[in-house]
């Protein structure tokens, strides 16, 4: 944790000067007292009192870090994490980054001026040698995302199989040709799910191709432009799986809008297992995560850490994954056999 020493160094002055500005002496120039704030605020420096005053403040306030929260599966988790939260009186804010790195950041501020007690992050757009730092301030539990870096508590599921049992199933119905469709590069959540893909593809002795992979893709928007792409291919690819019912579902709609056949003339593979998935027509098969249980685990876990101050812990809780299968991959003929 930074010093008085150090804040005196970086700017320059003395020790005695960084004092004054810390104590709201009169006799400082404006000039230096910009100059020593700066500098606080760059070592991330809290004056001792100050320290010791944010140390022992509670506000029975967790923060929930999602990238969007109109994405369903994110939706289910922020309602799950505030009725756990609210068993141990607690309540709970919503930070939403928009996959923004730095509104990431801007809101880990809310750590270290402790208007929070703790963090769940649902999702990471930073690398974990710029979170790390916040820990000095309070908990951090990672849900959903993971970084097998941070030396912190993560409730997580087993991505790779999840991956791997969607796209097995594609090929045993026959399919040879099955495209890939995932959410942002940063994400070692869908980077574990490519793996679980390839996975299955090289256990049936089938090739990848990189002109099957769409990324970047995460609304329903994304579904039907990812569909155009598929049917302007040469070999047009005929199974997707998607790491998102919403994208999903875009490309469903669009395919019967193009008079395209679920599942005959594609079958598509959905990941969330959430209410749109039996909206749909045909109903979209789908990989089921428990939610309401990672949500508990993760409010466990923090409250646990905010009561020891044991914050650097590397603890993973994994939850199984299950394949619900549906219309979207399976005919009415073969369903009912």
């Amino acid at each position: 944790m930074a010093t008085i020493e150090d804040v005196a160094k970086l700017t320059g002055l003395s020790r005695t000067t960084v004092s004054r500005v810390i104590n709201n002496h009169p006799y400082v120039s404006e000039e230096k007292r910009k100059l020593v704030l700066e500098a606080m605020e760059r070592l991330g420096y809290v004056p001792n009192s100050s320290a010791r005053s944010l140390r022992n403040q509670k506000t029975s306030i967790l923060a929930l870090f999602i990238p969007r929260i109109t994405n369903p599966f994110f939706s289910e988790l922020v309602e799950a994490t505030e009725i756990a939260a609210a068993e141990y009186g607690y309540q709970l804010i919503i930070c939403q980054t928009r996959y923004s790195p730095e509104k990431e950041l801007n809101y880990m501020n809310l750590l270290k001026t402790k208007q929070v007690d703790g963090v769940i992050l649902a999702s990471i757009q930073n690398e974990w040698k710029k979170l790390k730092p916040f820990l000095q301030y309070g908990p951090i539990v990672l849900c959903n995302e993971f970084d097998d870096r941070a030396n912190v508590p993560t409730v997580r599921l087993d991505q790779v199989y999840g991956g791997y049992i969607a796209t097995k199933h594609l090929l045993e119905q026959g399919h040879t040709k099955i495209a890939y469709c995932s959410g942002g590069y940063r994400s070692n959540v869908a980077k574990s799910r490519e793996i679980g893909f390839k996975k299955a593809l090289a256990e049936y002795k089938v090739s990848f191709h990189e002109q099957y992979a769409f990324r970047d893709a995460f609304h329903i928007a994304d579904g039907k432009r990812v569909f155009q792409k598929m049917i302007a291919l040469s070999d047009r690819p005929t199974a997707v799986f998607t790491g998102s019912d919403e994208v999903a579902a875009g490309i469903i709609s669009e395919a019967v809008k193009c008079g395209y056949r679920i599942p005959e003339d594609l079958a598509v593979v959905g990941f969330d297992n959430q209410a749109i998935t039996e909206l749909t027509n045909p109903t979209i098969t789908t990989v089921h995560q428990p939610v309401k249980q990672m949500a508990q685990k993760a409010v466990d876990v923090i409250v646990e850490k905010i009561q020891t101050k044991k914050y650097e812990t590397k603890e993973i809780y994994e939850f199984p994954l299950q394949l619900i299968v549906r219309a979207s991959t399976i005919g009415s003929e073969l369903r009912k056999g």
